[in-house]
């Protein structure tokens, strides 16, 4: 038997924060719900509360710090390098707060994928809740892309419509479009694994979605 051919897709995730998309792919995979296996996780921050999520359920980790690094390009170096140690066949970002670089993206084309709270392509860039808050949008939600050089320009794989209710807070919201956000980023990573996933130009199908 062939055991390439029958293992299970690896799927590392890149987090810098609390890591709770991070959490949903955890536990879609503990309920036999993941179309693959998490390889493991590449945070920039060694104080990332996502590294203890790690150890807690035994999933390898490499802390990338930017700091460690002279350059930009140097730094990219060593996140490719902490990548394939990995052998990914899906890169998952979920809260990851550094852009990837042009050799990142090459090495690994096609198989970067990222999590962001608006309905891309509004609301770009940090602080999207917020952004959706003061322009007074009635809807905004969350979005699952894949990645290119631009911030947050990649073609659109799906999304959650959100509404936003008066009185909302950006806390209330961001919380809101949370919950959407551990639905779909699951969901996508699941049709990207499984084969039903295809790109036009721009244009992105989910087959029997």
């Amino acid at each position: 038997m062939d055991k390439e051919k029958h293992r299970k897709p690896r799927i590392v995730v890149l987090a810098s924060g609390r890591g709770s998309n991070f959490q949903s792919i955890i536990d879609a995979g503990k309920l036999g719900k993941l179309n693959g296996e998490i390889a493991g996780l590449i945070s920039d921050n060694p104080h990332a509360f996502v590294l203890k999520r790690a150890d807690k359920y035994g999933i390898p980790k490499i802390v990338v710090e930017r700091g460690a690094f002279i350059s930009d390009e140097d730094f990219q170096s060593g996140l490719i390098g902490a990548a394939k140690q990995f052998c990914p066949d899906l890169l998952v970002l979920a809260g990851f707060m550094r852009l990837l670089g042009k050799n990142f993206l090459n090495e690994f084309k096609d198989r970067i994928i990222n999590i962001h709270p608006s309905l891309l392509p509004a609301f770009r860039g940090l602080n999207a809740q917020k952004q959706a808050l003061e322009y007074g949008v009635k809807y905004t939600g969350c979005t699952v892309h894949f990645i290119d050089e631009g911030m947050d320009t990649g073609s659109i794989i799906d999304q959650r419509v959100v509404p936003v209710l008066p009185g909302d807070t950006e806390e209330i919201l961001a919380s809101r479009i949370l919950r959407e956000e551990h639905v779909l980023l699951v969901e996508c990573i699941n049709a990207i694994l499984g084969g039903r996933v295809k790109r036009d130009g721009r244009k992105v199908t989910i087959i029997g979605g």
